[in-house]
């Protein structure tokens, strides 16, 4: 979807439309961008950025709490209109789904037509707008989903495939958070052509299974199926910083952050889980992990937030430099409280046009 929340705010609120939204905390809070509308990324106010400094980029702009209830209900919308094309449904977020519609007979499995179908449904039944991506793999899938938002649909075709990879900076690889992109800049490696021409034996010496993956990616080859069953024991989201840090103010920042991505991944599966695990890897490497189980489950970001900060206070974080933070959220339904280890990167936008 594009600018989702703002989106859904401009939507429920006419007053908004064509103004420069940010969804987020107030201008003079701790608080960071949860999303912005396109007209107020016309001044580079982007998600996650503090919601001072996005006052300071635009001091017109109209700052919304977040509805994060509204939001699931349309992430729920949305989802009964995939199902009406495939029950082969990967959810990454509120608003972002891999569907796999190689089954679809009444399409003939023809992705393009259905992905139209899609987005004028989207228009017409939600008063929203999406862009999709249609590709043979997943990667490839969400690189065109990216391409020319808003509202936009975008193919590549597996002869072009190449072609759209050599371009391709290694950030928007899957995988590729700041630390790597900057360890593969450091080697020289810049972009897909690069990945590519660096060939699979230097790639694997240099980053292991990562590296042979990245090669592939960069080869257009993804063997990941949509998994569109999948029995979640924890649900999580963790980055590592580009330097250490004492700085407790953009920790909790940066906690925000995280615990949004986690609320969008636990409503992305209707989940709600009772306990909230934080985990703090300092600049020695040495890493540590904090748990709170709650009486009664949650899956909103506000809830596992104030959860999270509590535990921080708990850490030696702000005495000693942090180099990573995460956020897990375990113990569903009847699940016994465990700490689980699956813990994920953060990754960090037509006409319809075919590549």
């Amino acid at each position: 979807m594009d600018a989702f929340y703002a989106a859904v705010e401009q939507r429920d609120h006419p007053e908004l439309r064509g103004k420069p939204v940010v969804v987020g905390g107030p201008p003079d809070s701790r608080a960071v961008v949860c999303t912005a509308s396109y007209e107020a990324r016309k001044f580079g106010i982007r998600s996650a950025l503090p919601c001072s400094q996005a006052y300071r980029l635009c001091p017109g702009a109209v700052f919304v709490a977040p509805r994060f209830e509204a939001y699931k209900e349309v992430s729920r919308q949305l989802h009964r209109i995939f199902r009406d094309y495939t029950d082969i449904i990967e959810p990454l977020s509120l608003d972002e789904a891999f569907l796999d519609v190689t089954g679809c007979r009444d399409w003939d499995g023809l992705a393009t037509p259905i992905a139209k179908e899609i987005r004028g449904r989207i228009r017409q039944e939600l008063s929203l707008t999406g862009s999709a991506g249609v590709s043979y793999c997943k990667f490839l899938a969400k690189v065109a989903s990216d391409l020319r938002k808003p509202d936009g649909l975008t193919v590549i075709q597996p002869q072009k495939a190449l072609q759209v990879i050599d371009s391709l900076p290694v950030g928007r690889f899957f995988t590729v958070g700041p630390v790597t992109e900057k360890r593969l800049k450091e080697a020289g490696i810049l972009t897909g052509r690069d990945l590519r021409q660096a060939g699979l034996d230097r790639m694997t010496a240099l980053m292991g299974r990562q590296g042979r993956f990245l090669h592939e990616l960069s080869c257009g080859i993804d063997r990941r199926a949509v998994e569109h069953r999948r029995e979640s024991k924890s649900v999580a989201a963790e980055d590592t910083f580009q330097r250490d840090t004492t700085d407790i103010a953009w920790m909790r920042g940066f906690l925000a952050t995280l615990a949004r991505k986690v609320s969008e991944r636990l409503a992305s599966k209707n989940l709600e889980g009772r306990t909230i695990t934080l985990k703090v890897k300092f600049h020695d490497f040495r890493q540590i992990t904090r748990s709170r189980t709650l009486e009664e489950p949650v899956s909103d970001g506000e809830s596992i937030l104030g959860v999270a900060l509590d535990l921080l206070c708990e850490t030696e974080a702000g005495r000693i430099p942090v180099r990573l933070l995460g956020i897990q959220t375990s113990h569903f339904d009847d699940q016994s409280p465990e700490t689980g280890d699956r813990w994920e990167q953060l990754e960090l936008p037509l006409p319809e046009s075919e590549i």
